[in-house]
């Protein structure tokens, strides 16, 4: 088993817009492809809005071929484009993708 911590830089002005995107439409595709979100939360640093989240993986072969999946989705590109259209990327920059590993 392994997990996956992943940061994203929201735009403060989006952050509504963020949540609705993820929880309504993210989420519920990363879960045709066998993602399990552990925990997902919002940290402030200064000024800056942090979306955070672990993902819970079988192995890192599971965890590949299910990001290549959710990437590939076709639904989900067209959410994303319909939304920075819309109303803006809400999306700064992703900070951090790290695999944590059980200690030996």
């Amino acid at each position: 088993m392994i997990h996956q911590l992943r940061i994203y830089e929201v735009d403060p002005a989006l952050v509504e817009q963020f949540d609705k995107r993820f929880k309504s439409h993210a989420k519920r595709i990363m879960e045709r492809y066998g993602f399990h979100i552990e925990s997902m939360g919002y940290s402030r640093e200064a000024e800056r809005i942090e979306f955070v989240y672990v993902l819970t993986w079988h192995d890192a072969e599971q965890m590949k071929a299910g990001w290549d999946a959710f990437m590939a989705d076709s639904e989900w590109d067209e959410i994303k484009q319909r939304s920075r259209e819309t109303t803006g990327e809400p999306v700064l920059a992703k900070l951090a993708d790290k695999v944590l590993v059980d200690s030996p």
